[in-house]
């Protein structure tokens, strides 16, 4: 970025030149009289730029004028355009200027600017696009709505223009590259698009309503395929979250969608767009989908009089093929899939009362619907049919897996029947294993200290980097992340998963079947002749997969796994006990995550309140009373935490999703040595805390006082 600078002996003349007036007639912007006019002003007052002088007196925009010089001059300095954009003083910039250039010769103009209060963030970003647009302009080159990340110094032209080519190569969104390949945030990505479309930015928010009546008459369809939804509707206007506030073809059908009415518009990226429609679906198919299960359930309390009678156990005969029980089987997995449930179980209860069917949500079962006793046995055989095993063995347990197709996506389900007491009842369990995108890393909701540690942890060439937890506490969804941080063409990326529940572009994934001989171990070993840069393994359940492990750490790749242990120093002991060589394995760690899964407050009813002492006192416990004091947080008036009332989101319980509470200790040279010489956990723990690492209650703690969640579930989630 080019910017103006001076010596305090020879300050900047920013005086009006003649060319200056007659660039300005020349292009038609001014005639000889505004000219003579601009000329006067300017002599009462020599210190500003005519150009400015113009633009005060109404002759000719900021935005005319800027174009103009940087036509004729090729790039304006900041400091200039600045002053051209009537946003400061030459007094203030040549004061700027000589503090720079003798106090701070390595702060950016703009910096100090904004730390001066001279002018915002969003001027700032306003001038740097402007400066960055004129000078596209001029080289003829047409400017990108990303242009503004170069200016503000995110990353350098032929990192965008490489971004640009691989987005297209790989048909993936430019945002998403640059956020995860690049590192930048979501806001400096908003920032740039809010400057290039004059508007402004925003994000996915779970509290931001969407109002009904903005929806009638629209097609939802029609909205996730354009990549628009109105938010806010008025007697006089229309407020519209869109991808592209420049696409006339939309902007045309809002106008037919709401005639008469003004478009206010906001730029937003289309995964937030798509989650904002995806909500008014999930709301609109929860009444639709309560609608279909009345009718199928009233179709089936039809049956009762016309079906014949089992004698000997009194219930009814029906085909598992029957077409109300194939609805039945088919809404109940829509359903679980849309109210984002992990488990589904299915209870029958004999012939004299209902099967009850509950779902698991966000670590918590429910129950979600009763099907009358009489079709117990048809429900199980519907699903040991999609299931592809033995409808007729009701005796001992069975496991397979279920494809299922959606409007928009197949997913799979692990299956387990289980014969349980009664006349041949037999409970089922349907775990979800949808093949889901990754999660940002950032979207782990880690500490400052432990994202920043991990993703060094990531950047290292080889070595051993373990998560830690008990099932279902995330692990997975953990490592996938990880990979999506370090996910690039340059990088060769094996897994070894069982099953495969999340996919990612990119990485070469291995579902492995220990019924063949193809265990982790093996799939490990095959990795190891394919060239890999980063393996990552979903288990390690034995000595021998821990062994080839730590081998290929040491080896020159970079090796990711999970444990069932209950912390991370515990993680370290738990293999010092299966005998790994103390040496080797010190020197292959890198460092182990541990985590749980915690219930978050609902966002659309969480409130502040004042709690008791009492509260305060048992924070300050966990955490760890002397620790706790060094966070400076005082018990008074101004103390808060949070509290979900219920509402019907989160069907009244005050708790909606989940957050990961994590543990992270990094290796470094002084736990090596402590591993070397097979410490006690009490040993590792001692010195890790020393150094930074917050344990999960502590990490809870901090969560709770974000108002992420309450200590009831950190407790839940982390104590023993």
């Amino acid at each position: 970025m080019t910017q103006v600078s001076a010596s305090p002996s020879h300050k900047p003349s920013f005086a009006a030149k003649p060319k200056v007036g007659e660039l300005l007639k020349r292009e038609g912007l001014l005639s000889q009289e505004q000219i003579t006019r601009g000329l006067a002003a300017h002599r009462k007052e020599p210190s500003v730029p005519f150009g400015n002088v113009c633009v005060e007196l109404g002759f000719v925009s900021s935005t005319d004028l800027a174009k103009v010089l940087t036509k004729h001059h090729r790039r304006i300095p900041l400091g200039e355009l600045l002053l051209h954009l009537g946003l400061i003083s030459t007094d203030q910039l040549e004061s700027v200027l000589q503090e720079q250039q003798t106090q701070n010769p390595r702060k950016k103009l703009g910096s100090l600017l904004v730390e001066k209060g001279l002018i915002d963030e969003a001027a700032l970003i306003r001038a740097l696009y402007e400066q960055s647009q004129q000078a596209n302009e001029c080289g003829q080159r047409k400017p990108d709505k990303f242009d503004a990340l170069v200016a503000m110094g995110c990353l350098d032209q032929g990192e965008l223009d490489t971004a640009l080519r691989e987005a297209r190569t790989r048909q993936r969104p430019v945002e998403t590259l640059l956020m995860e390949q690049y590192r930048l945030s979501k806001q400096e990505i908003g920032a740039a698009l809010s400057a290039f479309y004059l508007c402004p930015f925003m994000e996915y928010d779970d509290r931001q309503p969407v109002a009904p009546d903005c929806m009638r008459g629209i097609n939802l369809n029609y909205l996730k395929s354009n990549y628009w939804i109105p938010l806010q509707v008025t007697e006089t206007r229309v407020e519209v979250l869109i991808d592209d506030p420049r696409a006339l073809d939309k902007i045309r059908d809002i106008k037919g969608l709401f005639p008469g009415k003004e478009i206010k518009c906001a730029v937003g990226l289309r995964e937030d767009i798509l989650k904002y429609v995806n909500r008014i679906s999930v709301n609109h198919d929860k009444k639709t989908a309560h609608e279909s299960l009345t009718a199928i359930l009233g179709q089936l309390d039809g049956k009762d009089e016309d079906e014949s009678h089992n004698e000997t156990e009194g219930e009814i005969v029906i085909n598992e093929n029957d077409s109300a029980i194939v609805r039945l089987v088919n809404q109940v997995i829509t359903d679980a899939w849309k109210q984002r449930v992990s488990d589904i179980h299915i209870e029958p209860d004999g012939s004299q009362h209902n099967t009850r069917i509950r779902f698991r949500v966000d670590g918590r079962c429910f129950e979600y619907l009763q099907v009358p006793a009489a079709y117990r046995r048809a429900l199980v055989s519907r699903l040991k049919i999609m299931a592809h095993l033995d409808i007729s063995e009701r005796r001992k347990p069975q496991d397979g897996k279920i494809r299922f197709r959606l409007p928009s996506r197949e997913i799979e389900l692990r299956m387990a029947t289980i014969p349980t007491a009664g006349l041949a009842n037999e409970d089922v369990v349907l775990r979800i294993l949808a093949a889901e995108e990754p999660m940002a890393l950032d979207q782990l909701r880690m500490t400052s200290r432990n994202l920043k540690e991990f993703r060094a942890l990531l950047e290292k060439p080889h070595g051993l980097i373990l998560c830690a937890g008990p099932t279902g506490s995330g692990k997975t969804t953990t490592l996938h992340s990880a990979l999506g941080a370090i996910n690039t063409p340059a990088r060769k990326i094996w897994t070894a998963e069982d099953p495969v529940e999340i996919t990612q572009r990119g990485l070469r994934q291995v579902q492995v079947n220990a019924k063949i001989g193809f265990n982790f171990a093996a799939a490990m070993r095959a990795f190891l002749r394919a060239d890999p840069d980063v393996i990552m393994v979903g288990e390690i359940r034995d000595r021998e997969t821990a062994e080839v492990g730590i081998e290929a750490s040491l080896t020159g790749h970079l090796v990711l796994s999970t444990l069932h242990t209950n912390s991370a120093v515990e993680t370290v002991t738990r293999l010092l006990e299966m005998n790994m060589d103390p040496f080797n394995f010190a020197d292959a760690l890198l460092g182990v995550l541990a985590q749980r899964l915690a219930r978050t407050l609902c966002q659309d009813c969480k409130q502040s309140y004042h709690p008791a002492k009492d509260a305060y006192d048992a924070l300050a416990y966990g955490y760890g009373e002397a620790a706790f004091a060094r966070l400076g947080i005082s018990y008074d008036d101004r103390f808060l935490l949070y509290r979900g009332r219920g509402c019907g989101e989160c069907r009244q319980t005050g708790y909606k999703g989940r957050i990961g509470l994590h543990e992270l200790l990094v290796v470094t040279e002084e736990i090596r040595k402590l591993i070397h010489g097979r410490a006690t956990v009490a040993e590792l723990v001692e010195i890790a805390l020393q150094q930074g690492m917050t344990t999960l209650v502590q990490d809870g703690v901090l969560k709770t006082l974000d108002g992420w969640t309450d200590y009831a579930q950190v407790k839940a989630a982390a104590m023993r």
